[in-house]
């Protein structure tokens, strides 16, 4: 672990002994928050186009998004191989035909290294977790499954359309067959106070996940969470909250969880509020300096946390 948390590069450092870069996608997939499957409208905060570049303007095929970022990453950032990192709703949402067909797709440019597939918890069947477990076998591959909140009554005001239960089981059922996790979790969203969100990292201890994105609430234009926003009805965080908040959720997680996002989307056409006037850098930067300040680092809390629950736990057998 680096000096204050187990960041994304230093984990992939472990399997690579060159620059690795992500390369986002909309594979064209929807979701079953969308389609009626589990709801309408999707998440009261979801815009796509707020965070997937590749899912604004015309639509792209996927080859043609793998080397657009292959060039665009070769050419700024020295990047060496690549993880395609299927990321505009849910990409496990589909047979397995389709999902076979768009990941061999991916995987057959000779620099990609791996693949990330953004999903949900109510959309990883054991056929799908099968086929994702056979290509775990010939790449470096992850499974990023969206939580945002241990708590169902947080994640029905949000319309998830999925509980907290169908994370249990679906992280239990990934790991099972032996696949790297990421978690996806947002602070800040509306009712929920400090214990709530630090009771969803202590609930991420008690899972094997390997990473973690952490986000904070953003209002994006044209979403249900918008119209609030304007009403009134929902408070944003200042930059000085988000940073003591997660570095309070930080310093509760695992030591050996990576992280593989510390905040979420601070500019762009589509961003209404909170507008902090930083850069991704500078957030870092100032969560690096109140963990030095605190004397802290990720996982610092974690085995008291982790011990105290286990006393909670044999209280009640006993």
């Amino acid at each position: 672990m680096g000096k204050y948390y187990f960041s994304y590069s230093e984990y992939l450092k472990k399997f690579f002994p060159f620059k690795v870069y992500k390369i986002a996608l909309d594979a064209g997939f929807t979701c079953p928050n969308r389609d009626g499957t589990a709801g309408h409208g999707g998440c009261i905060y979801c815009e796509n186009r707020s965070f997937s570049p590749n899912s604004k303007g015309e639509k792209k095929s996927v080859r043609a998004q793998i080397e657009y970022g292959i060039d665009f990453y070769r050419k700024n950032f020295k990047a060496e191989r690549f993880i395609v990192y299927f990321q505009a709703y849910t990409n496990t949402y589909g047979p397995v035909s389709l999902l076979r067909e768009l990941y061999d797709e991916a995987l057959s440019f000779p620099d990609v290294v791996g693949l990330s597939i953004g999903t949900r918890p109510d959309c990883l069947p054991d056929d799908v977790l099968d086929l994702l477990a056979h290509y775990s076998q010939k790449t470096h591959l992850w499974v990023e499954i969206g939580l945002q909140s241990i708590h169902n009554e947080t994640l029905i005001k949000m319309n998830r359309g999925h509980t907290y239960e169908q994370f249990a089981d679906a992280v239990v059922r990934t790991k099972l067959r032996g696949l790297r996790v990421c978690t996806h979790v947002i602070l800040g969203l509306p009712g929920e106070t400090h214990d709530m969100m630090m009771q969803t990292a202590d609930a991420l201890g008690s899972f094997d996940i390997d990473g973690l994105k952490i986000h904070h609430l953003y209002v994006a234009e044209k979403t249900i969470l918008e119209k609030m926003y304007r009403a009134g009805q929902v408070p944003v965080l200042t930059v000085e909250e988000y940073i003591k908040l997660v570095c309070d959720f930080l310093e509760r997680i695992t030591p050996d969880m990576a992280m593989q996002r510390l905040t979420g989307e601070l500019k762009g056409e589509f961003l209404v509020a909170p507008k902090w006037g930083v850069s991704k850098r500078v957030v870092i930067s100032l969560i690096e300096k109140e963990l030095a300040r605190r004397g802290s680092f990720q996982g610092k809390l974690y085995i008291n946390i982790k011990n105290q629950i286990s006393q909670e736990a044999l209280a009640k057998v006993f």
